[in-house]
């Protein structure tokens, strides 16, 4: 019996697959760590290409200014709830103030030290509303009323349904607080209040 053209296929079969596989990567690229986050990119102008950054104030923050902000609240909004239920703060570190960032801390760790588990898959916002919004000296508050669909449950370690349903879609309302140096050239925003 002659083996060596079962070799010569597998070798054959083995190029054809390099090749594609160099043609893949040469036309959809690689991962090389530099990628951006747009979930950490919360900004009012959430252009990076663009230099100039606009310095709003209450004079200025008008129909144009104000739909930026929400699109830009919409993606942090979606990105806070997702990594919270993670317990990954590091990506969201940067668009959540300090005050926040502790309180969501410690309830992760105590979700951990109890051994519970959230599970959370994020539908899509139904609304994002400014209530209000007012300038205190430097600082601009914005105050966002989102309505959303989310499932979410939390399991124990032996993967029973503590509260929630993971086959449930349930419609949230929120109302969280934005804040922003007006004197900043920094374009982010951060979030100062959450109330269910």
């Amino acid at each position: 019996m002659n083996y060596s053209f079962e070799y010569i296929d597998i070798i054959l079969l083995a190029m054809i697959a390099g090749f594609i596989f160099l043609r893949l990567r040469g036309i959809l690229g690689k991962k090389t760590g530099h990628e951006e986050n747009i979930s950490s990119n919360f900004a009012h102008d959430f252009s990076k290409k663009n230099k100039k950054f606009i310095k709003i104030d209450e004079n200025n923050f008008d129909e144009k200014a104000k739909a930026e902000f929400l699109n830009g609240a919409k993606i942090a909004y979606e990105s806070i709830i997702t990594n919270f239920s993670l317990g990954n703060l590091k990506d969201i570190k940067n668009i959540i103030d300090e005050k926040i960032f502790h309180e969501f801390k410690e309830a992760i760790q105590e979700r951990k030290s109890k051994g519970l588990l959230s599970e959370t898959t994020f539908i899509g916002i139904n609304s994002a509303d400014i209530k209000n919004y007012s300038q205190k000296n430097n600082i601009m508050e914005v105050k966002v009323d989102f309505v959303s669909e989310i499932i979410s449950c939390i399991k124990d370690n032996n993967k029973n349904i503590i509260s929630g349903d993971p086959e449930k879609i349930k419609k949230v309302y929120d109302t969280w607080k934005f804040s922003r140096d007006i004197k900043s050239f920094s374009p982010n925003w951060l979030l100062i209040d959450t109330q269910a």
